[in-house]
Order: structure tokens, then C-alpha cells, then sequence
């Protein structure tokens, strides 16, 4: 497998978490970067696991210090960044790392990392998004139309990347994605 820089990024409740998490276990050789963010943590959350959860004066430390491959702020609100060390250490060893992160850190990791291989998450259809988002219960309902109003820019990106993956079922999008980065051993 490649030691690459995979950046798997997409709309709002496309599945990133979800397929990123399967990666992670059927695959655990690649290095599945864990973002810090000052949002709290939602039902069932691990601060180290799923985030670092941090506060603002933590995350703007990590900021000031150079210490963020990327970071932005999402929809509007909270601060989320993916640190840099722990990815160019798991890259540097031979591993394969992937980013799972929103459209604005993916424009940041292709400014700096230019050699990545940029993933795109796509939904089926739009109307199959807007039942995940609903579906997951974890937003209000200001939440809920703020990620959505997102998620229409966030689609018209798809563009900007190399490869686009549509999450139909996500075994079938985690088989795709590990192919890619399989693959890409011979581009390199």
C-alpha cells in the first residue's frame, strides 16, 4: 500500500466519518488522522479517538505555534484542524495516512501538500443526503439548514478533486477508496 497523503473530503453527513471508521478497522496499517475541534463532543464521542476536543485558547495555541497541517472554521462555527506531526511521522515511516476533513482543509492540504491524492465523497442524490443529515438526530434544526446551505457549496467543489467516490453503501465506498490507495503505489 502507498505512503501517500490521501484527503478524503465532502459534504456534510456523506458518510466521512463513517467510511474513514471502517478504513481504520478493516485496515489498520493506514493512519487515520484524528482532527482536534472546539465543538463539543456528541453522544458517544472519544476525546483522542474521534477528535481531540479542545477549547479556544488550545486550538489558537496549536495555530500560533504552527502545529496544524490545516484548519477552518465549519459552517460557520466551530474551529476544527488536522495536526500536522502525527501525519508526517505515520507518511514519513511508509504508512499510507488519510485525511478525513471538510472542503475548506482540503484547499488548505493542496496549498502545502500538492503531491496528496484528493478524494471526493459524494452522495447518491441530494434528497438521499438531506434523509442522512435528518437521520442522525445530532442537530437542531438551525444546525440542520446551516449544514445544508454548506453542503450545496461543498458540492459544487467536487471538481477540485482527483478522484470522486459516490457513497452509495459504505463497504462499496471503503473498497473503493483502499483500491485508490493500493493503486497509487504504482503512480508514485
Amino acid at each position: 500500500m502507498s505512503s501517500r497523503l490521501f484527503v478524503l473530503a465532502g459534504p456534510t453527513a456523506v458518510g466521512k466519518g463513517t467510511v474513514a471508521a471502517a478504513v481504520r478497522e478493516e485496515h489498520p496499517e493506514v493512519y487515520l488522522s484524528v482532527s482536534a475541534t472546539t465543538r463539543a463532543p456528541r453522544p458517544g464521542e472519544v476525546d483522542g479517538v474521534h477528535y481531540h476536543f479542545v477549547d479556544d485558547a488550545e486550538f489558537d495555541r496549536l495555530v500560533a505555534e504552527g502545529q496544524m497541517l490545516e484548519w477552518a472554521v465549519v459552517h460557520g462555527v466551530h474551529r476544527y484542524g488536522t495536526p500536522r506531526g502525527p501525519v508526517e511521522a505515520a507518511v514519513a515511516a511508509g504508512r499510507p495516512a488519510l485525511l478525513e476533513i471538510d472542503l475548506q482543509g482540503a484547499r488548505q492540504v493542496r496549498e502545502t501538500a500538492p503531491e496528496a491524492v484528493f478524494v471526493f465523497l459524494k452522495p447518491p442524490s441530494w434528497d438521499e443526503l438531506v434523509r442522512r443529515l435528518v437521520g442522525r438526530g445530532t442537530e437542531s434544526e438551525e444546525e440542520r439548514e446551516r449544514r445544508l446551505a454548506t453542503a450545496r457549496d461543498e458540492l459544487a467543489a467536487e471538481a477540485e478533486f482527483d478522484v470522486t467516490i459516490v457513497n452509495r453503501e459504505v463497504n462499496a465506498a471503503v473498497d473503493e477508496l483502499i483500491a485508490l490507495m493500493v493503486d497509487s503505489v504504482h503512480d508514485q
